[in-house]
């Protein structure tokens, strides 16, 4: 009879300590995968609000306004940039100033664009929820949010100051983008305006690439680029929230190696258990021609396969559970609790698990696992087994 026989008549033999070890794998597995989707889906949403809304893809500036982001530090002409992922480029002009409203006064940072160019790069002009985009000179867009803090509606004028000049705009576009720093501090107008504000021709290149390669396109530009210049990718233009995410990785991945050990170590005690009471037993394999180490591969084939119904189990259940949290916006309410909580975040009001066929591997490291620990620990008691001793008492 083969080995694998031989473990699978022993796991069906103790149906309920199996059926006990199975659901301690189910709760397991279903845990890695929820999580391992949540951080990822939370990881691409903030690269879609900082790539799509809030930022770039990639930005090119000078090297000193990363370190100080002052006009003065801005471009002094607009670079051609040469690489085959480059699908979109249009230039930027951010800048501190005091918004008047005819009931209101409040400071926050204007960002000037190209109205055209804007709307091949960026998602913002498609949510544009009352009014209408960018069209001309003399307008500005608001978010949503700092329009009711502003007491300002469409129609009305708006005054952007800056220490060298100031103009009054009307407003023609309220946005409702769904990411925190558009809705509560986004104000939008057109470049010209800026350049007339500071005197300043652009701060820094927004560029489109395609996503996932931003990193490696923003590595390649800053090796092209003119001497003072550098490109940074969506990862680097994030700020805080990169480091909150980061940290959370950090914290939960050892966490889920922690809850796999521990249903490792469950299945080995009671392994461990079961090769205790069945020691006549393997002496008696051994009498017929089994060797130690043969048998000792039996207790760590048992663990696997006692795992093993629990993670095939656990990956239905919890990639079914993915499929729905990546098709249903269930986690809107608490992500938009969020947004009202850390409106400078940059978080969006929807997050969506995402859902890799990869999280499979992790979570089957926990019947590697059981194996291993199988063998080292009740593996040893078969190793170790007097047979004489176990047979004469028989």
């Amino acid at each position: 009879m083969s080995l694998l026989r031989l473990a699978w008549r022993s796991v069906l033999r103790q149906r309920r300590r199996t059926a006990l070890l199975s659901l301690v794998v189910v709760y397991v597995t279903v845990a890695t995968l929820f999580l391992l989707g949540f951080l990822d889906g939370y990881g691409e949403s903030l690269v879609e609000a900082y790539a799509e809304y809030v930022e770039a893809p990639v930005a090119v500036a000078q090297e000193a306004w990363w370190a100080d982001p002052d006009p003065e530090h801005g471009l002094k002409s607009l670079p051609t940039l040469a690489h085959p992922l480059v699908q979109a480029v249009s230039p930027r002009l951010s800048f501190y100033a005091l918004l008047r409203s005819p009931y209101r006064l409040e400071g926050g940072l204007v960002l000037g664009v190209d109205p055209e160019g804007e709307k091949g790069l960026s998602r913002v002009p498609a949510k544009v929820a009352e009014g209408r985009w960018l069209r001309a000179r003399g307008e500005v867009v608001l978010g949503q949010r700092l329009a009711e803090r502003l007491d300002v509606r469409v129609g009305e004028r708006l005054v952007v100051e800056t220490g060298k000049a100031a103009l009054g705009l009307e407003v023609v576009g309220l946005v409702r983008a769904g990411v925190s720093n558009v809705d509560f501090f986004g104000v939008y107008l057109h470049l010209e305006d800026a350049q007339a504000l500071t005197g300043a021709l652009a701060t820094h290149l927004a560029v489109k690439v395609p996503r996932g390669r931003e990193g490696a396109v923003a590595q390649a530009l800053s090796r092209t680029l003119p001497p003072g210049l550098l490109a940074k990718g969506v990862w680097d233009l994030m700020g805080p929230i990169r480091a909150d995410y980061e940290g959370s990785r950090l914290l939960y991945i050892p966490l889920l190696g922690l809850f796999m050990l521990l249903a490792a170590i469950a299945v080995v005690s009671t392994t461990y258990v079961s090769v205790r009471e069945r020691l006549r037993e393997f002496a008696v394999a051994e009498s017929l021609g089994l060797t130690p180490w043969r048998l000792a591969g039996q207790v760590a084939l048992e663990a696997a396969l006692a795992s093993g119904v629990g993670l095939v189990l656990g990956l239905l259940l919890g990639y079914a559970l993915l499929w729905y949290t990546s098709t249903h916006d269930v986690f809107g309410p608490l992500m938009r609790m969020s947004v009202e909580l850390l409106p400078e975040s940059g978080l969006s009001e929807h997050l969506y698990t995402a859902l890799r066929p990869a999280y499979a591997l992790y979570a089957a490291g926990v019947v590697g696992l059981s194996a291993l620990l199988a063998l080292l620990f009740p593996g040893r008691l078969v190793l170790a087994l007097e047979v004489p001793r176990y047979l004469k008492e028989g």
